[in-house]
């Protein structure tokens, strides 16, 4: 589970459903990339680190930074 990325999301009062949409992704797509079980693609990447505020290759370090509480 990316529990960073959840605690991005949550940290902008967002659901799955708003971040997808602003995203073009599906919320079930959404969903399973910040469970883990699908890894985005680097526009798909950049499109949401743009949405929550973060650097988009936090996708693809071993250890990603904390959401800014």
């Amino acid at each position: 589970m990316r529990q960073w990325l959840a605690e991005y999301r949550q940290n902008r009062n967002m659901t799955h459903e708003e971040v997808a949409t602003k995203c073009g992704i599906t919320r079930q797509f959404y969903s399973m990339i910040e469970i883990g079980e699908r890894t985005p693609s680097v526009p798909t990447a950049k499109k949401i680190a743009s949405v929550l505020g973060f650097d988009w290759v936090q996708f693809y370090n071993d250890e990603p930074k904390a959401a800014n509480r």
